[in-house]
């Protein structure tokens, strides 16, 4: 168990600052923030990674760990007080390190798109690697966001989650101390 391991230092400062961090990202897709600067989450997440799942997640998020984040399942039940959600198409959240067919996950509903799940997903690098060009609302100009561990097919298997807006699966990127949103309002394209 590494439940020993401390969340936040401050909950509520740490926690409102990651939340600033994740609203900017979402409000300007594409753009990097910082998040989760002295976390020491157990592996394999990241401090961003981690600060995301501490600021979004309660004992009322329907949180799905994928199996490449299990060694954390117990760290994160303590620290967010959470049950997690054993099948991701009814998770409202869902935390990865490889990239999952989006299909699986909520798109939500067209009465409640609300209700759609939210990818925190862990990459390599954010800021290096493939570019990819993001293009709609909250940028008056097209985007480029550089990432190093999305798959390289990324912008097609985007494409029809995009195409069901106002429904569709919303992507936060982490990487090291390092956020990035794709907002399910986005296009992507390799750029």
């Amino acid at each position: 168990m590494n439940i020993d391991l401390p969340g936040f230092a401050d909950p509520v400062a740490q926690a409102q600052s990651s939340f600033r961090a994740l609203l900017d990202a979402m409000a300007r897709p594409g753009t990097i923030r910082a998040a989760g600067a002295g976390l020491m989450p157990p592996s394999p997440l990241d401090p961003a990674t981690a600060a995301v799942l501490l600021t979004l997640i309660d004992g009322d998020a329907r949180l799905h760990i994928a199996a490449d984040c299990a060694p954390a399942r117990d760290w994160l039940v303590f620290h967010c007080g959470t049950m997690p959600c054993p099948d991701p198409a009814t998770a409202g959240f869902v935390v990865a390190t490889a990239l999952p067919d989006l299909a699986t996950l909520s798109a939500g509903s067209d009465e409640a798109p609300e209700s759609s799940a939210t990818l925190v997903l862990q990459v390599a690098a954010l800021g290096t690697g493939t570019k990819w060009r993001l293009a709609g609302p909250g940028l008056k100009e097209p985007a480029i966001l550089r990432v190093t561990g999305l798959p390289d097919d990324f912008a097609a298997r985007w494409a029809p989650n995009h195409a069901l807006f106002p429904r569709g699966v919303d992507l936060v990127l982490c990487a090291g101390t390092a956020l990035a949103a794709v907002p399910r309002t986005v296009a992507i394209t390799e750029g």
